[in-house]
C-alpha cells in the first residue's frame, strides 16, 4: 500500500468566535491510501486545544510511514498512534479503501440502513444584536448551536430567543463557565429554548455534574475525547459529543457510540470544521445521534469535490461514494 498526504487551508466566510479562541481559516490534513489501483481518503483538522496542529499530525504520519506502506490496518493503527487528527485521517482512509476495494458502500459494510440527517447551524460569539440577526437569517434551521462564554450569556440568549422563538437551541460554552455561573444560569435556559447545554465546565473540573439536578441534558465535549475518557465521565453527562478528530477515527467513534447507547446515553456528532470529506464518516456516527452538528462545510468558502449538499433547512444529503465510503 502506498500513501500520500497534503494540507489544505480553507478560509471561513466570517470569523468564528468561541470561548477563548477564534477561527478565520482551517488547515486540514488529507490522507490518500493507494492499493491495487484503488484509493481511499480521509480528512482531519486535528484538535486545536490539545496542540494537535498540522505539524504534529505530519510528524505522527511520518513516524509510522514504514508501517503504512507495509501492513497497516484499522486494528494495528489504534496501537500505532494516539487519538487525534493523524489517526483519524488514516482510519477514515482505511474504511474508504476497504469499501471501494470490495465494491460496497459503508452502509452495506456496517449493515446499517442510512437515514438522512439534519444539521444544526452554528452562531459564534458576538454582541446580542448580531447574534439575534444571524439567528433570524438562519430561519429555516430548526436547531441552532449557540456559542457563548461568560459575557452576558443570558442577555444574548434572550435576544436570540426573541428573534427565533421557534428554534431549538444547543448552547455550547466550550468550558467557559464556573460552577457558580452554571448554578446561576442553568434554571434560566429551558424557558429560552435551550434543549442541550454542552460542556459548561472545564475538563477535569466537572465532578459537580454527577449529582447536579437539571431540567435539560448536559453534553460532554472536551471532557470526552475517546473511549477511555467516556468510562471516566459517563456518570456526569447525559449526552456524549463524538468528534472523530478527538477520538482518532471512525473505528473508535463507533465503539464510543455503541457503548454509550448500551448505557442509555444520548449522542451528538460534532466536527472540528472541515470539508465534506471530513463530514462523511461523521455522517455514519450521526445515525446513532439525537443531535447533529455537521455544518462545517457551511462555514467554509470552498468545499471538497462531490460534497454533501446541505439545504437551507439543514437537511444533509447522503455522502456519495465518490466522496467517501
Amino acid at each position: 500500500m502506498n500513501f500520500e498526504y497534503r494540507f489544505t487551508k480553507r478560509s471561513l466566510h466570517t470569523p468564528l468566535y468561541i470561548n477563548q479562541y477564534h477561527f478565520e481559516s482551517v488547515e486540514t490534513l488529507e490522507v490518500s491510501l493507494h492499493r491495487n489501483n484503488v484509493t481511499g481518503r480521509g480528512e482531519a483538522s486535528g484538535v486545536f486545544y490539545l496542540g494537535d496542529d498540522p505539524q504534529q499530525m505530519e510528524a505522527q504520519l511520518l513516524s509510522i510511514q514504514n508501517q503504512i506502506n507495509t501492513n497497516l490496518n484499522r486494528d494495528n493503527l489504534q496501537k500505532l498512534l494516539p487519538p487525534g487528527g493523524a489517526r483519524n485521517a488514516l482510519d477514515c482512509a482505511l474504511w474508504d479503501l476497504e469499501c471501494k476495494s470490495r465494491g460496497e458502500s459503508i452502509w452495506q459494510k456496517l449493515q446499517l440502513p442510512p437515514k438522512q440527517l439534519n444539521t444544526v447551524f452554528t452562531i459564534g460569539i458576538s454582541d446580542a444584536s448580531t447574534m439575534a440577526t444571524q439567528a433570524l437569517e438562519a430561519s429555516q434551521f430548526q436547531q441552532l448551536k449557540i456559542k457563548l462564554d461568560q459575557q452576558d450569556p443570558i442577555g444574548k440568549l434572550s435576544a436570540i430567543h426573541q428573534a427565533r422563538p421557534d428554534a431549538e437551541m444547543i448552547l455550547d460554552i466550550n468550558q467557559g463557565w464556573s460552577e457558580a455561573q452554571l448554578l446561576e444560569y442553568l434554571p434560566q435556559l429551558a424557558p429560552l429554548g435551550v434543549v442541550l447545554l454542552e460542556q459548561p465546565l472545564a475538563r477535569g473540573e466537572d465532578a459537580l455534574l454527577a449529582s447536579l439536578k437539571r431540567d435539560i441534558p448536559i453534553a460532554a465535549d472536551e471532557s470526552c475525547l475517546d473511549l477511555a475518557d467516556y468510562h471516566e465521565i459517563k456518570s456526569r453527562y447525559d449526552v456524549i459529543n463524538i468528534k472523530l478528530d478527538k477520538c482518532g477515527g471512525l473505528s473508535e467513534g463507533l465503539a464510543i457510540a455503541r457503548q454509550a447507547k448500551t448505557d442509555g446515553k444520548q449522542l451528538m456528532v460534532g466536527n472540528m470544521i472541515g470539508s465534506s470529506l471530513a463530514m462523511a464518516p461523521g455522517y455514519v456516527i450521526g445515525q446513532y445521534c439525537r443531535f447533529i452538528d455537521l455544518d462545517g462545510p457551511l462555514l467554509l468558502t470552498e468545499d471538497y469535490p462531490n460534497p454533501i449538499n446541505i439545504s437551507g433547512n439543514g437537511q444533509c444529503t447522503l455522502p456519495e461514494q465518490s466522496l467517501w465510503g
